[in-house]
């Protein structure tokens, strides 16, 4: 495992001071429960999204890596991987799903660095797949990361990213949540968490009540696998904390990389708080004008 930590490496003090959520930690609990059937969902999104059956040939690019889990997917895809994250757990996730399924493999490669230090991202040369799901609007610098995963698409390549929906006050309310949380004692995190979210669960509860099918409100929870191959409470763990964050509307994303010599291949607007999934092919240089 390479480094590639210089003068950015602000991680510890920002979590000491209440400023960060600690992904990394999270996804360590997740990967207590990886198994063959969440590996092949992640597999599947990958293939429906980029609409391939196969990664063979192609390099893919892995900005904030997490659990290293759709690192692991697109390797066993056929690509040659390069997993970067900038908070350290997450790297050694990232690294220890290497070990166990392609220990010593000189095709999956995996480094802690930042989308936000110029010089380390420009580095890396261009990639067929750039893949960076729910990572960049929490980096601080939402639209100067998105500039940077872009850039780092050649001519012909994918994009492939997921962002925050922008919903106005209910995202401010969210920003405001989730720097509690992180502002919070450890021992009490949890618990401000599963408060935090209980007004949705049990909406969600009583909805399937009302349907006479309480099955369905079940499934959320004992079938989320098939989602990505995410894990619902670790899900909530990273929602209720994950900070900094940022959001923006379907359209603000469109336009920027339209803007950038991107045309748009999938969108899956989320209606409510989650995650707008865009999928976007590099077909020639756009500008290099910046937004907020």
């Amino acid at each position: 495992m390479a480094s590639a930590i210089g003068s950015f490496d602000t991680h510890a003090g920002e979590v000491a001071a209440g400023q960060r959520f600690e992904f990394g930690a999270n996804w360590a609990r997740f990967l207590e429960g990886v198994n063959d059937e969440r590996i092949a969902n992640a597999e599947a999104s990958l293939r429906t999204y980029l609409g391939r059956d196969s990664l063979h040939g192609l390099r893919f690019l892995d900005i904030g890596s997490g659990s290293g889990l759709f690192s692991l997917a697109a390797r066993r895809l056929g690509a040659t991987v390069h997993s970067f994250d900038f908070d350290p757990q997450s790297v050694a996730c990232t690294a220890e799903l290497r070990r166990r399924f392609f220990p010593g493999d000189p095709n999956w490669r995996v480094e802690r660095g930042s989308v936000l230090d110029d010089t380390y991202v420009e580095s890396l040369g261009a990639f067929d797949v750039v893949y960076s799901w729910g990572v960049l609007h929490h980096t601080g610098d939402m639209w100067r990361a998105l500039e940077a995963a872009g850039a780092r698409v050649a001519p012909g390549g994918r994009l492939f990213i997921a962002i925050y929906a922008d919903r106005g006050a209910q995202t401010a309310r969210w920003k405001t949540l989730k720097r509690w949380y992180c502002q919070l004692p450890r021992p009490v995190r949890p618990v401000y968490a599963a408060l935090t979210v209980l007004p949705l669960e049990l909406r969600s509860a009583s909805k399937a009540l009302l349907r006479g099918r309480p099955g369905d409100y079940v499934r959320q929870w004992t079938g989320y696998s098939a989602n990505r191959g995410m894990h619902k409470w670790r899900d909530i763990i990273d929602w209720v904390g994950g900070y900094p964050y940022e959001a923006a509307k379907a359209d603000e994303l469109f336009e920027f990389f339209h803007s950038r010599g991107f045309s748009l291949d999938r969108l899956r607007c989320d209606a409510g708080l989650g995650c707008h999934e865009l999928v976007f092919t590099r077909i020639r240089e756009g500008s290099t004008s910046t937004t907020s």
